[in-house]
């Protein structure tokens, strides 16, 4: 049998690349000898730096950034390799992602992406010709707003004071100045990855649809809400340039709105850019199944997550697919309409999350043992029947 796994990362918890290696163990406690290819799919979330990099025999460079609350962390960026162009590869997770973030201070409204400006700086300053940052597993709200401080921007209250960072900051927001902005930007090339279905602000905004699961209040909700909204509308004023509406500018805490505006950054669906380098849909036509995973599968999975891009290409080729999951969530079972057969959570009985966590790898390994038996089934079943039928047409 021939297995394609091409599994995303679960969130705080496992890469993709370790997803990955339990699946494949799983599946060889039933099938020692299987044909297994694997592709961990990194969708500009945590991961997407170092999967880029080894997939094109790149270079990996450490350094030390301003993590989402404002304390140092370690963090990196890379080059790809086999480019025409210098490319460096980042991705907002590695200094600005909600795995940097402490449980007791998550609060949308305080947190920052400074770091990660700080990380397109030292891109520059390692020659880089193209930047492609990664957009996901955010934990800011801030719009992109600290990312451009750190470039030179100045962001000003009414008093003609820096605001503070954070999302709190830009309900103080009176004016913006770009003339300080790194001119280095102006001749370099920037894309950036980010899901293509999240709005910057309004009812299915940012603010309303991610911030509670960065921690925001429905009170805290609204008011990021009102500073993207504000945002916007001054990023309109100033620049001329219009953010508010547009698809992916909402990505990442809004983080697409200021890569749009101040970095001229086109903004690319993920797989557009994730699938250039992955080859998934070359491996495709030689497998006999596909096993994909993600943290959850629910109502947000067919919005651009990995297990329902792996299924619509698994499609066009009439490959079956079966996804794995931490979590089932309100309208999983929309995910049928979009090309995964079957889905499973690989919990076995109810426990905290921390505890889910802790034994991920093994939580896994035997959800994807259990998987199999049960293809393994429907296989011995489909032969039984087909021999049964061909010895009464005899």
């Amino acid at each position: 049998m021939r297995i394609l796994i091409a599994p995303s990362g679960f969130k705080e918890s496992l890469m993709a690349d370790n997803v990955a290696d339990c699946i494949e163990k799983g599946i060889r406690r039933i099938i020692p000898d299987a044909n297994i290819h694997k592709i961990p799919v990194v969708d500009g979330g945590e991961g997407f730096t170092k999967i880029l990099v080894n997939t094109t025999g790149g270079t990996l460079h450490e350094v030390v950034t301003t993590g989402p609350v404002g304390e140092p962390v370690n963090s990196h960026f890379g080059f790809l390799g086999g480019e025409v162009k210098k490319t460096a590869v980042i991705e907002m997770a590695a200094t600005a992602g909600l795995s940097l973030v402490p449980k007791d201070m998550r609060n949308p409204l305080l947190t920052t992406t400074f770091g990660l400006g700080e990380l397109v700086r030292h891109a520059l300053d390692a020659g880089a010709e193209r930047i492609l940052i990664g957009c996901g597993d955010s934990g800011t709200n801030d719009g992109g707003a600290g990312m451009v401080q750190a470039l030179g921007a100045k962001l000003l209250d009414k008093f003609g004071n820096d605001i503070r960072r954070g999302a709190q900051g830009l309900l103080d927001l009176h004016s913006i100045d770009v003339s300080g902005l790194d001119p280095r930007l102006k001749n370099v090339q920037i894309d950036a990855a980010c899901n293509p279905h999240v709005q910057l602000c309004g009812k299915q905004g940012v603010a309303r649809v991610f911030g509670p699961q960065k921690g925001a209040t429905p009170a805290q909700v609204e008011l990021l809400d009102e500073a993207l909204t504000h945002w916007g509308k001054l990023i309109r004023k100033t620049l001329k340039k219009r953010v508010i509406g547009l698809p992916g500018s909402g990505a990442s805490g809004g983080l697409g709105a200021g890569l749009l505006a101040f970095l001229n950054a086109p903004l690319h669906p993920r797989y557009e850019i994730i699938m250039k380098y992955q080859k998934v849909a070359e491996a495709m036509p030689e497998m006999d199944l596909v096993v994909t995973a993600e943290g959850a599968i629910d109502f947000q999975t067919p919005k651009g997550k990995v297990p329902a891009e792996i299924a619509r290409i698994a499609k066009l080729h009439g490959i079956p697919v079966v996804a794995l999951a931490g979590t089932i969530g309100r309208g999983s079972r929309d995910n049928y309409d979009f090309g995964i057969d079957a889905f499973a959570t690989i919990l076995k009985k109810p426990c905290t999350l921390e505890s889910a966590i802790q034994d991920a790898e093994k939580l896994l390994t035997s959800a994807a043992e259990r998987m199999l038996r049960s293809i393994m089934v429907g296989f011995n079943m489909s032969n039984r029947m087909q021999r049964t039928a061909l010895a009464l047409a005899a």
